[in-house]
């Protein structure tokens, strides 16, 4: 195998997913935690029950892109190796990641002019970037060629349809994605908003419902109106320490759908620092967003 994938650990895949296929990297974005920056190993570090329940006790968290120094590191092993690279990133609309990799990738060329290194820039979050990284593994696992799985995620990108919904404002009120007033108001009336991804890889309000149990159908209805061909996928669905109510919607959508399989992993740090505890998403492929 002559290719190998990176992506980043916005991914949200989970662990043993990543350990049991040698021809994934995933490297770690910067967790600023309880005073400390840690390079973010999906979980192994700062388990997600640690992390969470830090946060559901007023306790804050910051996140930083993966510098180009890392990513010259991280290049330069696999082209002395004769290997050529298909690096996923993190969307850019929600990290400057995309543009480190840019730089270190220049600078490994200057060095080796024959490196075989390709950048995809996601525009995809969570299991959204998880499931085009999955299926990137995939293809790659049963011999597609380098061209061809640039050209499924270049293809299938837009098509990864992502919903999110919190339990609590307030994180969304701190990124700035809702107001003061509006997390305030919310939060006495029981005010859940509904956010996706959009084309340019920003995470955008969509709209908003009362109460948790409406969140998470709201989350489904989008999916009967947008997917496409579910019983040939498998769905992705994260969350932020709520796995009981992760597990109600996969058999929500098992109700409503014949799929392949249904991949629930935890939201990690990077993510989760964002959106905070009970943050729910769902991620498909379906109509462009």
């Amino acid at each position: 195998m002559n290719t190998v994938i990176l992506a980043d650990s916005s991914c949200d895949l989970p662990v043993e997913y990543i350990k049991d296929n040698n021809c994934l990297e995933v490297l770690g974005l910067i967790l600023n935690f309880k005073g400390k920056d840690i390079i973010d190993d999906l979980g192994e570090t700062v388990k997600n029950a640690e992390f969470y329940d830090y946060l559901r006790n007023g306790g804050m968290a910051s996140t930083g892109q993966i510098n180009s120094y890392r990513f010259h590191e991280a290049f330069e092993k696999y082209v002395k190796d004769k290997k050529s690279i298909i690096y996923i990133c993190f969307s850019s609309g929600l990290s400057g990641t995309y543009n480190s990799a840019l730089i270190a990738k220049e600078q490994i060329l200057e060095e080796y002019p024959d490196a075989d290194i390709t950048i995809i820039d996601s525009l995809c979050a969570s299991l959204g970037h998880g499931l085009i990284v999955y299926y990137a593994v995939e293809l790659l696992k049963s011999g597609s060629s380098k061209d061809d799985i640039v050209s499924f995620v270049e293809n299938n990108k837009f098509r990864t349809n992502h919903y999110f919904t919190v339990n609590d404002l307030n994180h969304l009120k701190r990124g700035g994605r809702v107001s003061a007033t509006a997390a305030v108001v919310g939060t006495i009336l029981d005010i859940k908003p509904i956010l996706h991804v959009d084309h340019e890889g920003h995470l955008i309000p969509l709209g908003k419902v009362k109460g948790r149990k409406k969140s998470i159908k709201s989350l489904l209805d989008h999916m009967i109106e947008r997917v496409e061909n579910p019983e040939e996928q498998i769905i992705f669905i994260s969350h932020g320490d709520c796995l009981h109510d992760a597990e109600h919607l996969s058999d929500l959508i098992k109700k409503e759908f014949t799929v392949k399989d249904i991949i629930i992993n935890p939201i990690g740090p990077v993510i989760g620092a964002h959106s905070g505890p009970d943050t729910l998403a769902l991620f498909f492929l379906g109509k462009s967003r």
